[in-house]
């Protein structure tokens, strides 16, 4: 293509689209560090106390119809950037699909649920996700369900990842 094209070698991928990129005789990993910092700056979570995981265990948020509103247009920014995460952090996949149900009129309890995500992602700002270049190439998939769990219309929640060599693929 060089011979057609006018071209040049950068080397190796470093970044591509906020996500970085490690390159190594063991396989590739994947990050989103420098965003996920810019996150917690963006919405002023820098400086706070880091949590254990994304979402209290077994908690079940509801639309808070008579809890107080706020800003809309702020949550969805924050939502939508806990979003473009889950591309390199699918462990916090599960809390971000919820919360992004109450976009339309989110409440203080919705944005407490958010800022424990972005209180998780203070303490785990290096995760990401290792493809191997050896190992079992195995694909082994892995759902789970939630039936009738929506506190409003008792709708299901389901979820599911594939993982080859031991990295989320979808």
């Amino acid at each position: 293509m060089m011979k057609e094209f006018d071209m040049s070698d950068l080397g190796k991928m470093r970044y591509f689209l906020g996500i970085e990129v490690v390159q190594f005789d063991g396989g590739i990993f994947i990050s989103q560090t420098k965003y996920v910092t810019e996150v917690l700056r963006r919405f002023g979570i820098e400086n706070s106390n880091f949590v254990e995981n994304p979402m209290v265990p077994g908690f079940k948020i509801s639309k808070d119809e008579n809890g107080v509103e706020m800003d809309g247009s702020f949550f969805k920014q924050l939502i939508g950037s806990l979003m473009y995460l889950t591309a390199t952090r699918p462990d916090i996949m599960y809390a971000v699909s919820l919360l992004s149900r109450y976009m339309s009129r989110p409440t203080e309890v919705h944005y407490s649920a958010a800022k424990r995500i972005l209180r998780y992602l203070q303490g785990t700002t290096k995760f990401g996700i290792l493809y191997k270049r050896e190992g079992n190439l195995e694909l082994i998939g892995f759902t789970d369900s939630d039936y009738a769990g929506s506190v409003e219309d008792k709708r299901s929640t389901s979820g599911n990842v594939f993982m080859l060599s031991g990295a989320a693929v979808a």
